[in-house]
């Protein structure tokens, strides 16, 4: 079946998406394969990433582009809502934790980075209640996980509309992923030693403005300075 649709896909090359994509290929490999870039003559050889990511699949949020790194800088994970589960070894198949593993067993990344955005329709369904029980499988077992974020949000914050707590929520649940990372006893130990840094993020899309939650003050503050945005931290008391 996968032979015929690849087969009729090629009948159709001027197909819009597939120009698009193939388009931004063709300039990928002139930018990374020309003659005087050596960078994919070193990467043939393994992966150093600078960090692990884990990320929102929101397509409007990719870490790669908000950081503006090169092919090789950046491990990442990205799965529906940013989400990091507590550390269960229980044999069943659990992909944001493989990759956690090997990110911090093998490439031995020194930093690890939550990034959290707004308007996330994942904390979405999860405010809203998990997701159109009609039609979605798998999204509301999913997002369930940042459930505690939830509560503390309603625990903080009660009597306020959907669109507000899932702003909290958001915000709350970059802070219960890195929770859930110190579950790992690998993680933990490489924390406590001193070889890795724990860091949460979250993208304001519509500000434009990346935050960094500062621990100490329970706060997230503007990491990087934007001309027109104001620097107040923003609150994520519970």
């Amino acid at each position: 079946m996968s032979f015929h649709i690849i087969r009729a896909r090629r009948a159709h090359p001027q197909h819009p998406v597939l120009l698009r994509l193939t388009s931004g290929f063709r300039r990928f490999q002139y930018r990374w394969y020309h003659p005087d870039e050596p960078l994919f003559e070193s990467l043939r050889e393994g992966q150093n990433p600078l960090a692990l990511v884990i990320a929102c699949c929101d397509s409007r949020v990719d870490p790669v582009l908000l950081t503006d790194c090169r092919p090789g800088d950046l491990f990442v994970v990205r799965n529906v809502a940013n989400l990091v589960p507590p550390y269960a070894p229980d044999g069943g198949r659990h992909g944001v934790s493989a990759a956690l593993e090997y990110a911090v067993k093998h490439l031995r990344v020194q930093d690890v980075i939550i990034m959290g955005h707004a308007c996330c329709g994942g904390i979405h369904a999860l405010v809203s209640g998990g997701g159109d029980e009609n039609r979605d499988e798998f999204i509301g077992p999913w997002v369930d996980v940042a459930r505690h974020a939830l509560e503390k949000v309603d625990e903080a914050m009660p009597g306020a509309c959907d669109a507000d707590r899932a702003r909290a929520c958001e915000l709350w649940n970059v802070r219960l992923s890195l929770d859930n990372l110190m579950t790992f006893p690998w993680v933990k130990s490489a924390v406590e030693e001193g070889r890795l840094s724990l860091h949460g993020w979250y993208f304001d899309l519509q500000s434009g403005e990346l935050l960094e939650y500062d621990a100490e003050r329970q706060a997230f503050r503007p990491l990087v300075g934007h001309p027109h945005v104001g620097r107040n931290p923003v609150s994520s008391r519970g």
